[in-house]
């Protein structure tokens, strides 16, 4: 199908998803980028897919001019194809896990997704006052690896005790205290990452079995929560 006009309400609706408040009363989100698209695809999470070139795909294709698609993205150079997403939905809490309390910074979001998947993390929960999944920044900073992997956005101070019934042990992370991430022996762990500028919420910190930190020098205070996230994520990984 073929779309002309900016005023068109399909393109006026898409355009409305680049807001938070609107893709979570629809619960659609929009992806750019071949690859992202790619990914889309194979997740069979994609409803609708915007582009500038003459290609029928598999799910309803709209044919649209440079104009519209600058309308609707978010990049200063528009990418010729887009992917309207439904919202990933969260699956059952497995293998190790990732807690992360309070992350607003959307490429630190989207590297530690990137991150998680690497290194066989497979879910990740968030607070309530998280970053939202569907920041355009977080998805290109995933590099798509957000369809890879389970996530969840609950109340932490609920699902840590939760996820102690299950058997999991709660790690907190502290700078100058705690245990060195490489004595870690427990099979079900969940590593909690706190904001750079707060860290751990006194709450949450109050439900953590122990602490761990990473070893580095003195001449550095802290490291940024996507880096501290990844190399905890690795230790645990080549244990």
């Amino acid at each position: 199908m073929k779309i002309t006009s900016i005023k068109n309400p399909k393109v006026i609706f898409w355009a409305k998803l680049k807001m938070k408040k609107y893709r979570d009363i629809e619960h659609l989100f929009i992806v750019e980028s071949e690859h992202l698209v790619a990914e889309a695809l194979k997740k069979g999470i994609v409803k609708e897919i915007i582009t500038t070139e003459d290609i029928e795909y598999c799910v309803p294709t709209y044919n649209v001019s440079i104009d519209i698609m600058k309308r609707i993205s978010t990049l200063t150079t528009p990418s010729k194809i887009m992917a309207v997403c439904e919202f990933l939905m969260p699956d059952d809490i497995k293998g190790n896990i990732l807690i992360l309390d309070h992350i607003q910074d959307p490429g630190n979001l989207g590297t530690i997704i990137r991150s998680a998947v690497a290194f066989n993390f497979e879910t990740i929960i968030v607070s309530e006052d998280t970053v939202d999944f569907y920041n355009d920044k977080v998805i290109r900073s995933s590099e798509g690896m957000i369809f890879n992997i389970n996530l969840i956005k609950d109340n932490l101070l609920s699902i840590i005790p939760m996820l102690k019934e299950k058997g999991y042990k709660i790690y907190g992370t502290d700078v100058k205290n705690g245990k060195n991430i490489k004595e870690i022996k427990n099979n079900k762990c969940a590593f909690i990452i706190g904001s750079e500028g707060k860290g751990i919420c006194i709450e949450v910190k109050e439900l953590c079995d122990d602490f761990i930190y990473i070893n580095m020098s003195k001449k550095c205070e802290s490291l940024n929560a996507a880096v501290a996230s990844s190399i905890i994520m690795y230790e645990v990984f080549n244990r």
